[in-house]
């Protein structure tokens, strides 16, 4: 007797045709890869540029507010233009002179030394703290006594805040007063400016890479040198593909050093597939610098 044949409907894959099939579709999605691999690629790549775009434009967003902060004439750039160092004021204003004929007020004194404290023309728009330093007609490295980074010299254009004093009030007092002395500078404007500390942004291997690194809090140097023991210090850019050349401060036109500006140019690794490098991206950046005293 022969045994009952299954309907033909219920016959399933042999297989034969099960290895067929998988062949079929492998082969299906080789093709699909090949085609869509370089899309993928290229999306993946365009994020890591705009990643890398938007660290360096920080960057350099950062250091430019900053530099247009920078007390006139303070900025200076080492010779690799790895290194920028600038000092950074808080707040400034008019100094009450003896030429107004004030009737009330103390005017800043070029004559007496012994007078410390002076008043402020229209009141102080920011806290001055015990510390900060009150510089009076910079004209910058090589011009002394008008140099505040001479801070340790006789003569000299920058004296320390005795006491603190808080925005809106008129009278500041200094430790001493440097600015009578037998060749006064006052500022043709009257002006002062509130040195509050100086700023280095370096660039230098760290870990076996560039990175670009902010100093501050540290003590007033005459020479523009390596960063100091001590100072407060962020990394403000990895990746950093050079830096030759970061930084950029022609000043040998005279015409041109009241009104200067610095060339910054940030180039950064940019990631690509496994945190390799996929080449680098540079921005460039001009920071106007005013460099009236």
């Amino acid at each position: 007797m022969n045994a009952r044949q299954p309907p033909r409907g219920q016959r399933g894959f042999t297989l034969v045709e099960a290895i067929v099939a998988i062949v079929i579709v492998g082969i299906i999605g080789a093709i699909v890869a090949v085609f869509i691999r370089a899309p993928i690629q290229g999306y993946a790549d365009s994020v890591a540029r705009a990643e890398t775009s938007d660290e360096a434009d920080l960057a350099l967003r950062r250091m430019a507010r900053e530099i247009r902060l920078a007390l006139p004439n303070s900025v200076r750039v080492s010779d690799s233009g790895d290194t920028i160092e600038f000092l950074l004021t808080k707040t400034g204003g008019r100094y009450l002179a003896a030429e107004d004929n004030a009737t009330s007020g103390q005017p800043l004194d070029f004559v007496d030394a012994a007078r410390t404290s002076f008043t402020v023309v229209g009141r102080l728009q920011a806290d001055v703290a015990r510390g900060d330093k009150v510089v009076v007609y910079n004209l910058g490295p090589g011009m002394a006594p008008a140099d505040a980074y001479r801070i340790n010299d006789a003569g000299r254009n920058i004296a320390e805040v005795a006491a603190p004093a808080a925005a809106g009030t008129s009278t500041l007092q200094l430790v001493s007063n440097p600015f009578a002395r037998d060749d006064p500078m006052p500022s043709p404007g009257r002006r002062f400016q509130v040195v509050q500390t100086p700023v280095t942004y370096r660039c230098e291997a760290q870990g076996g890479k560039l990175v670009l690194i902010r100093y501050a809090s540290y003590p007033i140097r005459a020479e523009l040198a390596d960063p100091m023991q001590n100072a407060v210090s962020s990394v403000l850019a990895r990746r950093v593909a050079s830096c030759a050349n970061l930084f950029r401060y022609d000043l040998a036109d005279v015409e041109l050093r009241r009104s200067a500006l610095v060339l910054l140019a940030l180039s950064l690794h940019t990631r690509g597939a496994g945190d390799a490098d996929a080449g680098a991206l540079r921005l460039v950046h001009q920071v106007h610098v005013d460099n009236t005293p």
